[in-house]
């Protein structure tokens, strides 16, 4: 288990009741509570259906900290679940559009699960395969804005550095 996955506990558990915090848009629908832990054989049966494989980190926190809830926006998507779309590729520069739900059929494109739905048509993801694998990327599906990649090596440094924003009263974008 990563190391800093005590620490990311206990910051969670401490973020609804500092006083100078920031509110997250979306808040209301997780209320900085995490869902259940996700089985590594559901885990497993994803990564097998999809032909992909969990980013460590990614997988590291719906193992031990929590399958969906707590997040920027919206919250965390359950990646096993039934309203889980399937993964989305990053449309080629110049397109008009930002991100599409991956074809199953066409191979040679980079993949990434959207991991928040941040309203509207607005995504957080995670890289599943590419030069970017493990990276949260922000984009649109729309082709409005973005992609923006996060600086965050991987998700647990994405999600600690959320947690910290949150803490310091600045604005939920992680």
């Amino acid at each position: 288990m990563d190391t800093r996955i005590p620490r990311i506990r206990r910051k969670l558990a401490a973020v609804p009741f500092h006083p100078h915090r920031s509110h997250s848009f979306g808040e209301e629908l997780h209320r900085f509570r995490l869902g259940p832990t996700i089985p590594n054989s559901r885990l497993t049966a994803f990564e097998d259906t999809h032909a992909v494989v969990l980013p460590d980190s990614y997988r590291q926190f719906v193992l031990h900290i929590g399958g969906s809830g707590a997040a920027p926006f919206y919250g965390l998507s359950d990646p096993t679940g039934p309203e889980q779309p399937p993964l989305y590729t990053m449309d080629p520069p110049g397109t008009a559009r930002g991100f599409s739900l991956a074809d199953p059929e066409e191979s040679g494109h980079d993949l990434f699960l959207r991991i928040i739905d941040m309203g509207c048509t607005d995504l957080a993801l995670i890289a599943m395969t590419g030069p970017l694998t493990g990276r949260i990327v922000i984009g649109n599906a729309d082709g409005c804005w973005g992609p923006n990649v996060s600086s965050a090596r991987d998700f647990l440094g994405w999600y600690e550095r959320w947690l910290d924003h949150m803490t310091a009263g600045k604005d939920n974008r992680a």
